[in-house]
């Protein structure tokens, strides 16, 4: 078996990609987009016609002077996210305006919102994820909505803090972020030689899965933000691991043995006391990776938000 085959042994593999088919090349179990995914892939030829189709549903819908652009974008993700759905068994993550990142309430309308386009395409909840970037106020959006039965994937995610104020809020899916995480360390510590031994992506996606799984929390560990082959494998056994398409076709050409990097303890702990906003915001800033990194993944969410935008209302 080739190594992508041997992972999916043991780590549900998801396609990180708006691309319907990349993502049906590789036959993934689920799939996750984000606004540079889907404003990349409404660039592509093959979806103009879908662009074109999803802003005439919008224009009938809304009287002109109550269009924005960010109803179209919000119409073309879900469209985008059922087609994806067509050549899946699983569950399509769709994010929620990185723009609302710091607001629970809009978060959680917005949420909403997506939810009932996709159920005006005959897609259940139970296909859906919905995005949120993990901050306080996300992961408060996120608790809201999984009582609701809307399952949440908590992403932008570089602390451990997140990671178990997450946990605390009982969500479904975090995604911790590899790649950005390494390229933080490397820029910052340009003496020190960082190998897959030692990457600190890889590290802390493991320090988490050991934490959840001691602790017997339910909420999946999805490896994200890959840059090497080599990381996707060092967390073998992860519970899900979202890739890019050209990892995936690299993971499918070879062909040698792939060991399993993160099991399940044996014995389960007492789950400690969950954070306060206050120990949460105290341990989040006292790691400088993260914070940094969060803020910026945020208003890069936020620039290709803008960007979709712009292109999109061409057709309106």
């Amino acid at each position: 078996m080739n190594q992508l085959e041997q992972l999916k042994q043991r780590t549900i593999i998801v396609a990180d990609s708006g691309d319907i088919d990349s993502i049906m090349a590789y036959q993934p179990e689920d799939a996750t987009t984000n606004p540079s995914l889907i404003y990349k892939a409404a660039q592509l030829p093959q979806y103009q016609n879908l662009i074109k189709e999803t802003a005439a549903t919008v224009k009938s819908r809304y009287e002109a002077t109550q269009i924005a652009a960010s109803t179209i974008a919000d119409h073309l993700a879900v469209s985008i996210g059922a087609l994806i759905l067509k050549s899946i068994p699983g569950r399509i993550s769709t994010e929620v305006d990185a723009r609302l990142s710091y607001d629970t309430e809009a978060s959680i309308r917005k949420a909403r919102e997506l939810i009932d386009l996709y159920a005006e395409q005959g897609v259940g909840k139970e296909r859906v994820l919905i995005k949120l970037a993990a901050t306080w106020q996300g992961i408060r959006a996120a608790e809201v909505l999984e009582k609701e039965g809307i399952n949440c994937n908590l992403t932008l995610l570089f602390s451990f803090a997140q990671a178990r104020a997450c946990a605390d809020a009982g969500v479904f899916l975090i995604s911790p972020f590899v790649g950005r995480i390494s390229d933080w360390y490397k820029k910052s510590h340009p003496e020190t030689v960082y190998t897959v031994e030692n990457d600190p992506g890889v590290e802390s996606v493991r320090a988490i899965y050991r934490f959840y799984k001691t602790y017997g929390y339910q909420t999946v560990v999805m490896g994200a933000s890959f840059r090497t082959p080599e990381q996707v494998l060092a967390l073998n056994g992860c519970d899900r691991l979202t890739v890019s398409p050209q990892l995936l076709a690299q993971l499918q050409q070879r062909d040698a043995q792939v060991a399993v990097q993160l099991e399940k303890p044996s014995e389960l702990q007492p789950k400690p006391a969950a954070m306060s906003e206050g120990e949460f915001y105290w341990a989040h800033n006292q790691d400088a990776m993260a914070v940094e990194k969060l803020a910026e993944g945020i208003r890069l969410f936020a620039v290709d938000q803008n960007s979709l935008e712009a292109l999109l209302t061409e057709y309106l």
